[in-house]
């Protein structure tokens, strides 16, 4: 053990992939690109841009095969989580205990809460927030009655909540009836830093990305991306890549625009996914810079829409 730091995890780690891993090391430090799924992973996998190692193209450990290569002139390792916040949590710890990396490249698709922003924007936020730890309030208490262990600093009602009950309809007789379900407080992540005094926890709710690598971002908002799929369907507009301010994790598939349109409206969430957030966290646990890029995704209800409009 290294006080004040991780440098290697290796309780579940056969010694023969622990000797590949050192080996592996002594040609870093990689950039990594971690993507939750195999569709979102499998066109840079194909992409010319990159290109495997050819004496060492993957590792297995845990379930995760780490792949070994260059993306232009830039040594990587690329792994796919899985879907939602506990694999992509465990996915990037697992990644940062065992390799030398100085630096995390998470993409893949989104839901889309920004009406300003179309299907196919690749979006670039600054900060990052999990708004699924949530503190259920019991039906019959208001919004000022005190949450159970707020006095203990465990919950608190600074972010806010959403009220179910605005998302009620009119009984049968014509009149509202109380919502059971009352009202959900939003809640930061703890965290413990390794370089801070053990369990004693710090709470954060938007994660930011690293500056360096959010400036450097900028040089790519006039990058040129295509609008149609085939000569016959295309988008309204082409899209373009958009340095937006928060976007929004939780273990939810948000097909539901009167969500989103609170997402919006509350947290002025633009991309909404299942994985970045998580991924942030642990990023900014063990003091790696970390960067998202998140392309919104064609929603059911928008790709009938256009079917129809075309």
């Amino acid at each position: 053990m290294i006080a004040g730091s991780i440098k290697r995890a290796d309780g579940a780690v056969p010694p023969s992939s622990m000797a590949k891993i050192r080996q592996m090391n002594s040609r870093g430090p990689y950039i990594a690109i971690i993507v939750p799924n195999s569709f979102e992973m499998d066109p840079l996998l194909q992409s010319p841009s990159f290109r495997a190692d050819p004496k060492f193209p993957y590792l297995d450990i845990s379930g995760r095969r780490f792949r070994f290569g260059k993306v232009e002139n830039k040594k990587v390792i690329i792994v796919m989580t899985g879907l939602g916040m506990l694999n992509a949590g465990i996915t990037t710890e697992l990644l940062l205990a065992l390799f030398e990396v100085k630096g995390v490249v998470h993409y893949g698709i989104a839901g889309n809460a920004n009406p300003l922003l179309q299907i196919g924007d690749v979006t670039v936020p600054q900060y990052w927030a999990h708004t699924g730890l949530w503190n259920w309030q019991r039906f019959g208490d208001g919004p000022n009655d005190e949450l159970a262990l707020e006095s203990n600093g465990d919950y608190t009602r600074e972010i806010g909540y959403l009220e179910f009950a605005n998302y009620n309809n009119a009984s049968h007789s014509g009149g509202e009836v109380g919502n059971l379900l009352n009202r959900v407080w939003y809640q930061p992540e703890e965290v413990f830093p390794i370089n801070g005094v053990p369990e004693v926890r710090q709470h954060i709710f938007w994660v930011p990305v690293d500056q360096s690598y959010y400036g450097l971002s900028e040089k790519i908002t006039d990058l040129k991306l295509g609008a149609c799929a085939n000569s016959s369907t295309c988008l309204p507009r082409a899209p373009r890549v958009a340095r937006v301010e928060r976007g929004a994790s939780a273990n939810v598939f948000v097909d539901n625009r009167a969500y989103r349109e609170f997402l919006s409206s509350k947290f002025d969430a633009a991309p909404v996914d299942m994985e970045s957030a998580s991924v942030a966290l642990v990023c900014r646990q063990l003091s790696t810079p970390f960067i998202a890029f998140r392309s919104l995704r064609l929603g059911r209800w928008w790709l009938l829409a256009l079917q129809r409009d075309l």
